[in-house]
Order: C-alpha cells, then structure tokens, then sequence
C-alpha cells in the first residue's frame, strides 16, 4: 500500500505499494459530459489506432525496480510494463491475466498456465522459468509490498504451467498475486544485472520504455507483441512532469496535456463543466487520514489520541475540503475493499467535551505544542491542517504547521521524523489483509504506517483473517479490527475520496482502476483532422 499510498504513496499502492500496498465490491461511476463507467471519454464509437497521448502527473518517476517500489509515481508506471499472472477489473473481482488458473481444493495448490503466444517486449517467449525468478525474486528481496503468502514451492509443473504451493491456506493469496509488484519479467534478468535492467526493463505490459529522465518525463512506445490482440491503440504514451496542479489544469485546457492524473477537488466541477475537458470521478481503495507517531511520548497516550479523534468534526472537514467528491470515513477501510465490514458506528464521535475529558486523563491534561506535517502543493491538505489546527486549538493542544516538499514529506516520515501527519491509506488490491496489514502489522514494512503502533488483539486478528475463507466470519473479523483501531485511534481515518482525473475530448477508453491506475491499454485518441 498506496505508503502515502497512491496518491501520495506510500502516494498503494494503499496499502501497493507496500503496499503495497490498496478492495473490491466497488462500481465505478464517471462524471462529466459523455463519461462512461470507465471514466472520462469512452463510448466514442470503434477504437483507432495511432497517436501518442500525453499524460500529466506532479511527480516524476524515480525507480522501475518493481519489487522495490511503492509509491504511486512509480507504481502506476510500473504496472505499464510488467503484468502480474492475475489482475482486477474495474470492480475490484479477481481475473486470469497472463495466466488462466486453477485452485486445489484444500486451498493449498494452485496452477498458473500461461497463455498461448506470450511474449515480452522485445519478442521473446514468456516461460514458466521467467515466472518462477520473478516471484522468487520477489521472495528474496521482500521489499515494501512483499509476497507474504506461506509459499512452499513455485514450481514448473508443465509446459506453460507453475504450480505454486502453500504451506497453509491464505485466503488473499490471489488478491496478493494481482498486485504489481508480482509482475513477471525475463529470467536472471535477460543476462544483466538487476541494476541494468531496471535502467531499461522488458515485460509484458502494454507498453515498453522509450526515454527516461528521472528528475523529468518519462516516455513509452506500444509494446508490439503485447498480448491484447489489438492493443495498446496508442502508438506513444508519455508521462509528463508538471510539478503544480493549476499547471497541469492549465495545461489540459490549452491542449497541451491530454489528461491529467490529478484534479483536485476544489476544482471538479470546474473541469467538469468545461466544454473541452472531461471529469473522471470513480471510487477508489484510499482513505484520508491523520497519522499518530506513537514515538512521540504525546503520541503514545492513547488519551491524548482519543482526545484528538473527538476533537475533529469528520464530516465537517469533508465537506468544507472534498466539495461532494467524498464520502465521510466512519471506519479505515474503504467500503469498496472485499470483507471491508465498514460499520457506521466504529469511529469515535465529533464530541468536543468528550475531546476535553479525554485529555484531562492523560499525562497532558494543560495541552501542548506539537507539529503537524503535510506535502506542500496540495491545497486541499493544507486547509483540512488549517481545520485541525483550530479545532485542536479548541482542547489546549497548539499546532503548527509544516510544510514540506512531496520527496522530504515521504523521507521524513519514512525515517519517524514527525509528530503528526496527513497522509492517505491506499489498498493495492481487492482484500483488506493488504490494507489492514500495511496500517496496522508492526512487523511489516510500514511498522504500522510509520505510527510503529502495536496491538496485540488487532495482530491477533489481522493473523486470523489471512487463513479464515470468505464470508460471515471473515467480515466480522475486520470488523472487530476496525472497532480496535477506532477506540484505540493510532490515526484517525477521515474521508474515502474519489479517483478524481481529467482529459480532454479528443480522449476515449480512459478506464480508471479503484487503486488510481490508469488502464492506458484501452485508451485511444479522436484522429487528427
């Protein structure tokens, strides 16, 4: 998970990535004049083939090791290139990707046959022995959004097949596999090393890298032998880098961008009621929230927390900063995630004088000064830290505000360098285990999402519903993990917002996944005059 997770990882992953870290159940609506379910500019006759399109994002990408990575800048270029066995479609269900399967009837088996023809990018074959060095490669290096399934064996069991086999049942397991950081790439990495090849990947994904600036743009070519017959309709995609969202807003107006990956939500309707440009509004997998560094001796009062959760008025704050994009947060996981139990009666109530007795119990019934940290450039964050601000200001506790760049943010933060934070969870895929794991396991890679917060009922909790099937028990599980996490309140979930982008007119087939992906394969272009 999006760690800021996606839109701001570690933008899932959410949970990608982490992440890894990022949920399912989930219908995707689109807003805007002539949007369709996918998003912004479908259902606008046969595909044509041809044309680049030009894609603006306010953060370059830095790293294409997929493996390593979880932030959203990376992640969503990464799943341009490399393709996991399995995927999920636009509401969040589980489907064969470059594999069909099959799952053993004890839950501890499952084979994996490639599809016919698969080829990566420079042409050569996809075999089982590519599959089996990724996925163990992955094992190996574990990285932010592991494979942490009890695997036994992946193994070639046939031609085009792999058997992977588990030592116990897990039931995210496929969940886990469809995320990007599975993808699948050439054994011992073609002959060079993993630096090298990383400089330059192959896969199998819809699209293969042209040119590459780290600190800049970053272009694809149509990957050839891609095995969508037909696709990608794009000949070119490029990811440009315009740092400022008024820029990127800007610069979709006067054409110069063909869609843009974030539009904030002050300024929806505005792109949605122009006449050259397209709104896509569609659920996501993320939850907006405010991180608690238990470090911190203040922190780690549980009074002190709870204090704060009564203080803040949840759907005040999304009101006055999503302008009816978003759906007020009553628990952590997005009611969009598969088994998520989202209960309206979890989160502790906007109660000022709950907020005072609270804090009168803990070690700082006077208040305190404390700093709190958000990404600079993103004014919706900066007035929700104005809001709380004021409101903490109401119980005695004194904030100040820090604002920092999006790179020194996740640096910081990374390294328990704050005191409080905002910040948002991003699912990567269609189960809560990836969400619940990345918020809330102290062994994890996140160590709780940097809140290094521990709970021995929740991790009892969050063991248990890895290995309980689907259904009634399971949700209430995560249900019972949600009230925990509620009472006990290492942050504080606000609001579920949209996946809010943009394109132009002349953009169709722009599918929007719910972890913030963009399916580029079935996007197309209206042909030059």
């Amino acid at each position: 998970m999006n760690s800021t997770p996606h839109n701001q990882r570690p933008a899932r992953r959410g949970i990608a990535a982490a992440a890894a870290v990022l949920a399912a159940g989930l219908l995707l609506s689109a807003c805007g004049g002539g949007s369709g379910a996918g998003g912004a500019g479908d259902a606008a006759g046969e595909p044509v083939a041809g044309g680049t399109l030009t894609f603006g994002r306010v953060a370059t990408v830095t790293d294409l090791d997929l493996n390593q990575q979880i932030t959203a800048n990376n992640a969503f270029a990464i799943d341009k290139i490399f393709e996991p066995l399995v995927s999920f479609d636009a509401d969040g269900k589980i489907v064969p990707w470059l594999a069909e399967f099959s799952e053993s009837d004890d839950g501890l088996s499952y084979v994996f046959t490639l599809r016919d023809g698969l080829a990566f990018s420079n042409g050569d074959p996809v075999t089982p022995e590519d599959v089996v060095f990724s996925l163990n490669r992955h094992i190996e290096v574990e990285g932010p959004l592991p494979l942490s399934a009890p695997i036994q064996a992946i193994e070639k069991s046939g031609e085009n097949d792999v058997t992977i086999t588990l030592r116990e049942p897990y039931t995210p397991f496929l969940s886990e596999l469809a995320g990007f950081s599975n993808g699948i790439f050439p054994a011992d990495f073609g002959g060079k090393t993993a630096e090298e090849f990383f400089k330059s990947p192959i896969g199998t994904g819809p699209f293969a890298v042209d040119e590459w600036d780290p600190n800049g743009d970053l272009s694809f070519v149509k990957n050839e032998h891609y095995w969508q017959e037909g696709k990608p309709y794009l000949d070119g995609l490029v990811y440009k880098f315009v740092a400022d969202d008024t820029q990127l807003r800007q610069q979709l107006a006067a054409g110069q961008l063909d869609a843009i990956d974030t539009v904030p939500a002050a300024n929806a309707a505005e792109v949605e009621q122009a006449g050259d440009t397209r709104l896509s509004k569609t659920a996501g997998w993320s939850t907006e929230q405010v991180f608690f560094n238990t470090q911190r001796e203040e922190f780690a009062d549980r009074h002190v927390r709870r204090a704060i959760a009564h203080a803040l008025d949840r759907e005040g704050i999304t009101k006055a900063t999503t302008f009816g994009t978003a759906e007020v947060a009553n628990a952590l996981l997005p009611p969009t995630i598969t088994d998520s139990a989202n209960d309206p009666g979890v989160a502790l109530d906007f109660d000022v004088d709950a907020a005072k007795k609270e804090l009168a119990e803990s070690k700082y019934p006077d208040g305190f000064e404390v700093t709190l940290m958000i990404p600079s450039g993103n004014a919706q964050r900066a007035q929700m830290a104005q809001i709380v601000q004021e409101s903490l200001a109401k119980i005695g506790i004194q904030v100040k505000i820090e604002q920092l760049d999006i790179a020194v943010f996740r640096e910081r933060f990374f390294a328990y360098d704050y005191d409080f934070m905002i910040n948002s969870g991003q699912s990567d895929a269609p189960d809560p285990n990836g969400f619940i794991t990345f918020q809330a396991d102290p062994e994890g890679f996140s160590k709780s999402y940097w809140t290094h917060f521990t709970d021995d009922r929740v991790t009892k909790l969050m063991h248990e519903g890895r290995t309980t099937p689907n259904g009634d028990e399971r949700t209430e599980i995560y249900r019972e993990i949600q009230k925990i996490l509620a009472e006990e309140a290492p942050y504080i979930p606000l609001f579920f917002p949209s996946n809010l982008k943009a394109t132009t007119d002349e953009v169709h087939g722009f599918e929007v996944l719910p972890n913030g992906s963009v399916r580029f394969e079935n996007a197309w272009l209206t042909p030059a005059k």
